[in-house]
């Protein structure tokens, strides 16, 4: 009976580790590596995936080390890894930005004739002085279903929600998230 796979050499492969690849979240199967020719995608043994899972941050450097091999009857090569060690951190560029906050204005009727306007005009003026236009998406919106405390304006950073806030105190939270 002969083997199914043959081996052909050391496996020792160095670069940047992107993230993981897998099915379901904590359920990785894969290692996204950068190398000079590109990204490749490296099979995991399930004895190192949780252990890896809780060490590797994106941007590190790592070598993949292991064996190839190749199955003669498809010609299909195999990466067994054996060990990931960690070498290095270099920031990754293309992580998740971080996420814009949202500002929603009222722009119904009752919100609009109790200063909804100049409250969306104010802000704007408070955010660009400050230079954090470009760092909130500005929406307006429907009915908020608070008319009692018009003109309505709510503040999302991340998952953070913030009600009746002023244009000044909304500059300031800002600051203080995103900067």
């Amino acid at each position: 009976m002969s083997q199914k796979y043959l081996t052909l050499s050391e496996l020792n492969i160095e670069g940047q580790f992107l993230g993981f690849v897998g099915d379901k979240p904590g359920k990785y199967k894969y290692l996204q590596l950068a190398i000079p020719s590109g990204n490749v995608l490296i099979k995991l043994p399930k004895e190192l995936r949780l252990s890896l899972g809780l060490s590797l941050v994106p941007g590190e450097q790592v070598t993949v080390c292991g064996l190839s091999k190749l199955n003669p009857r498809t010609s299909e090569i195999k990466l067994e890894v054996s060990r990931v060690n960690q070498i290095g951190f270099c920031p990754v560029d293309n992580l998740a930005p971080q996420p814009k906050a949202r500002i929603m204005v009222c722009q119904k009727s009752g919100c609009l004739k109790r200063g909804g306007k100049g409250l969306l005009s104010e802000l704007e003026k408070t955010l660009c002085d400050r230079g954090l236009l470009d760092k909130v998406t500005i929406e307006h919106t429907d009915c908020q279903k608070r008319c009692s405390s018009a003109p309505n304006c709510v503040l999302t950073i991340g998952k953070k929600e913030y009600k009746k806030i002023q244009p000044a105190a909304i500059a300031s939270l800002l600051e203080n998230h995103l900067t």
